[in-house]
């Protein structure tokens, strides 16, 4: 059959002389090179310190895939009175959590593609956006606000995120 004849590898093979008369058969070790790597298509789960999760875990707070960083919701979890809870401090220590879980897989802040954010109360929409601009300081990614009825640990929002990962 003609398609069992004419496979990539037979006509590179046919090719070949021409190629080096022109000069280019440098470009063929490269071009098989490239297209026979792989793309790493295992999933790595991490907790927050970049060490492989315990299998027990409820929640994985890092789960890398295909060149992406999916971080796990982070809230800040405020132990002290309801009257203490401000809205700036709250998204400062949700932001430095992100910011770190992100590093710890391998990326940067400028590198996050999508920021879903979750608020206790939509009132807190400009306070959280005064602090969150200071993460973002080259263009933030896409993202989604939404208000909730409630969010666990006394957090006034919680924050997940995906990453490019541009490190190994």
């Amino acid at each position: 059959m003609l398609s069992d004849t004419l496979t990539r590898r037979n006509l590179v093979h046919r090719f070949a002389p021409v190629l080096s008369a022109f000069g280019l058969a440098s470009l063929l070790p490269k071009m098989a090179a490239a297209k026979t790597t792989a793309p790493d298509m295992s999933v790595r789960k991490l907790n927050d310190e970049g060490k492989p999760a315990d299998a027990t875990q409820f929640i994985t707070p890092i789960v890398i895939h295909n060149g992406l960083a999916y971080i796990a919701g982070v809230g800040a979890h405020d132990s002290g009175p309801a009257e203490s809870w401000e809205i700036g401090a709250h998204t400062t220590k949700v932001l430095d959590n992100i910011k770190k879980l992100v590093e710890t897989a391998g990326s940067t802040m400028d590198n996050i593609v999508q920021l879903g954010v979750f608020l206790a109360k939509i009132d807190h929409y400009d306070g959280m956006n005064k602090v969150f601009k200071t993460y973002f300081p080259h263009g933030g990614p896409a993202r989604t606000t939404v208000a909730v009825a409630a969010l666990p640990g006394n957090s006034l929002l919680e924050i997940n995120c995906i990453a490019a990962v541009t490190k190994k």
